[in-house]
């Protein structure tokens, strides 16, 4: 009898502890998708799984492989941020936060100026529209600034270029982080990093003075038909790719670069993780982006990293 008494209460013991252990995993289980939900993960893998059904067009970013990772920025301890091609040198530009700088790059990664930028506090992207003409947007003040860099340019002072001021929701270092210019379509791209992330379109801004015509401003927010801020955590970077007037969008926190068709559709996305695009390593804190003519992909990462992704062959 006491041997069944013994055996029931075992039984009975490994029964409670079996429930207390589902009642663990179900805790656990909840949580974890409490978190993924948070950080918008489940639409994040829909998104990226549903661009793997569609036509391979554009850049098509899955394609793209690392050709230089994690290069350190010579003379550069912290701040990088955005980042633009200019043509007609090859080269890159690479805007520094603080104190506020620009510095001209290989695309190598190989530092060939130094120009500091006096009169913007916070110096977090710029954008080459053509010439010597260039864009700079300073995140704090939300101000967008029209600069030349020539190749005698050693220092810039914006107090006397042309601005604008775009107050919208300002909330000191949650303003504008990203920028990019169309050339096809004279348009200027500005990424607001979140809260909630957004991307506005201005015309008009290149108007030239000898022009009788009267200035034609016109401030427009960027409506795809999926919008970053419901998959994305951030917006840290644009980058448009006239060729193909696709755009580019990079956020840090999600490690995501999605690729936007004119119509507003996803095209591709590239997961800048480890073991992805032959990647040692994730990319910590992806704060610029930019594409050459032949199609090459430049990122870089806070607080100096150099990457460069080449584009697929032809005949892939």
């Amino acid at each position: 009898m006491g041997n069944a008494r013994a055996g029931q209460s075992a039984f009975e013991g490994k029964k409670r502890q079996k429930k207390v252990w589902m009642l663990v995993f179900a805790f656990v289980a909840l949580v974890a998708f409490a978190l993924a939900w948070q950080v918008k993960l489940p639409a994040l893998l829909w998104h990226w799984s549903g661009t793997f059904f569609s036509a391979r067009e554009g850049l098509w970013l899955p394609a793209y492989r690392v050709s230089i990772e994690a290069k350190p920025i010579e003379g550069v301890t912290r701040n990088a941020s955005g980042l633009t091609h200019d043509a007609r040198t090859n080269t890159l530009y690479l805007a520094i936060n603080h104190p506020a700088e620009i510095l001209e790059l290989s695309t190598e990664g190989r530092v060939l100026r130094r120009i500091p930028v006096q009169g913007v506090e916070d110096l977090e992207g710029l954008t080459h529209v053509q010439d010597d003409e260039f864009f700079l947007i300073d995140e704090r003040h939300q101000r967008i600034h029209w600069i030349s860099i020539r190749p005698e340019t050693t220092s810039i002072d914006v107090a006397n270029a042309p601005q604008m001021g775009l107050g919208v929701l300002l909330n000191g270092n949650l303003g504008f982080e990203g920028v990019t210019w169309s050339s096809g379509r004279d348009m200027l791209f500005v990424a607001k990093e979140k809260a909630p992330p957004r991307v506005f379109l201005i015309t008009g801004l290149r108007h030239d003075a000898r022009d009788d015509k009267p200035l034609n401003l016109q401030i427009h927010e960027w409506r795809p038909k999926v919008e970053p801020g419901r998959f994305l955590l951030d917006l840290s970077s644009l980058s448009l790719h006239d060729r193909t007037g696709h755009l580019l969008v990079l956020s840090d926190e999600s490690r995501f670069l999605v690729e936007y068709a004119k119509s507003g559709e996803i095209v591709s996305m590239m997961p800048l993780w480890r073991g992805w695009h032959g990647l040692k390593r994730s990319i910590p804190q992806a704060e610029g982006v930019t594409t050459d003519t032949e199609g090459a992909l430049y990122i870089v990462s806070e607080p100096n990293l150099f990457y460069r992704f080449a584009p697929p062959q032809k005949d892939d």
